[in-house]
């Protein structure tokens, strides 16, 4: 492995981690805001790591396997977290969390074939709808932001359900071949 910038940045995120679970689980408002600052940063990470991965030529086999696997770590360990703050239901993490392992199992059987999944745009946009439902949650928690919470939380709840099963969905679509030797 190399440890290049964007691979030390990777490196970084899944660190972040379990400093961001405990950051939040403490439930006071320090916390939040650190856990709030955290989450941003290491989501910012996963743009920034690919990039200068990139742009600086320094893409490696390393960082194609571990940069999603930081970026499913960070939003599991936060769908975990709200799970025991009572903010989410078991029933919508594991919707979100087994997706994940079901694309990341049928990534590796295409690279078990020679082939490789790329990232689709609903993957992308299931990316940042999870993103902006843990965003929601958090700052929620701190800024107590009324009725209006509940509504904008319902929102990117079904929102990023919807996209973690059309995206998943679509990505066996895609893939189907694999299932036919």
């Amino acid at each position: 492995m190399t440890f290049n910038i964007p691979n030390q940045i990777t490196l970084a995120r899944i660190a972040s981690v379990p400093l961001f679970m405990y950051l939040l689980l403490m439930e006071k408002p320090v916390g939040t805001i650190l856990a709030i600052v955290l989450f941003v940063l290491a989501a910012a990470s996963d743009a920034v790591d690919g990039y200068l991965a990139r742009s600086m030529k320094q893409t490696t086999v390393f960082g194609k396997f571990a940069d999603p696997i930081a970026d499913k770590l960070l939003i599991a360990g936060a769908l975990i977290s709200f799970v025991e703050l009572g903010e989410l239901s078991a029933a919508v993490t594991m919707v979100i969390i087994s997706r994940e392992f079901l694309v990341t199992g049928l990534r590796i059987m295409a690279i078990a074939e020679g082939k490789v999944i790329s990232a689709s745009l609903l993957g992308k946009l299931k990316t940042m709808s999870h993103i902006g439902l843990v965003l929601v949650i958090l700052t929620g928690r701190y800024f107590h932001l009324g009725p209006g919470l509940l509504t904008l939380k319902s929102v990117f709840i079904y929102l990023a359900i919807g996209l973690a099963v059309i995206s998943g969905g679509e990505y066996f679509y895609r893939s189907r071949q694999l299932f036919r030797q």
